[in-house]
Order: structure tokens, then C-alpha cells, then sequence
């Protein structure tokens, strides 16, 4: 299964409720990636612009994008993002598939391919 971030952070609203109610909040978040074929690996709270990352295996993109549109649709987060994770050990393999894109792709205005800088 492919691995996936999803990143975001709760409104204020629910900021409040939180406060007054504190809970558990990894047993809810593997029930709904469970429910859409993953599985959770971990969850890490943050401060600054995100208030949490998941990461979480799925079967496709199409189970990551359920989960991201699920809990995005409760109104209890903001700015809700998913990134699909590369093994590093896939580097070389997308190296060698970028040498071949770089050599193909006209930038806009140019004439011809330009060379990664």
C-alpha cells in the first residue's frame, strides 16, 4: 500500500469544543481509515499553520482522497491536505524519469526544451 500525509488543522469552533471535551482522537481517525481500506501509522500534533500530520497507508489514491473528503467535510477542520509519500529508495527511479521529462518539456515562451538548471 502507498503511504499518504494528510495535514490540516481545526477551526476555532472546534478548537473550543476539544478544550471542554478532550478525548482520544487516534481511536476515531483509525476507524475512518479503516473504514476506507487503510491503516493508520501515526498521527503527530503541531503548532504553526498545521495542527496535525497523519500518516497513513491506502490501497490508491482514490481510498486517500475518500478520507481526506470525509473528515473535510465535517466542518470541524481547515485547510486540509493530502500528500502522497515516496519511499526514498524510489528516488533514483524518479530521477531517471525526470531526466527523460526535462528533455521533452518546452516551458512556456521558449522554443525548445531547456535544461534543468
Amino acid at each position: 500500500m502507498a503511504k499518504y500525509a494528510l495535514l490540516g488543522g481545526y477551526t476555532t469552533e472546534t478548537w473550543s469544543r476539544f478544550i471542554q471535551n478532550p478525548g482520544d482522537r487516534e481511536a476515531p481517525v483509525r476507524r475512518a481509515v479503516e473504514a476506507a481500506g487503510g491503516k493508520l501509522e501515526t498521527i503527530y500534533w503541531s503548532f504553526g499553520d498545521d495542527d496535525y500530520l497523519v500518516i497513513l497507508e491506502c490501497p490508491d489514491d482514490i481510498a486517500a482522497a475518500a478520507i481526506a473528503v470525509a473528515v473535510g467535510s465535517t466542518g470541524a477542520l481547515r485547510n486540509v491536505r493530502t500528500i502522497k509519500l515516496i519511499e526514498a529508495n524510489q528516488l533514483q527511479q524518479v530521477l531517471q524519469k525526470a531526466k527523460a521529462v526535462v528533455g521533452a518539456y518546452v516551458p512556456p515562451g521558449a522554443k525548445e526544451p531547456v535544461q534543468a538548471r
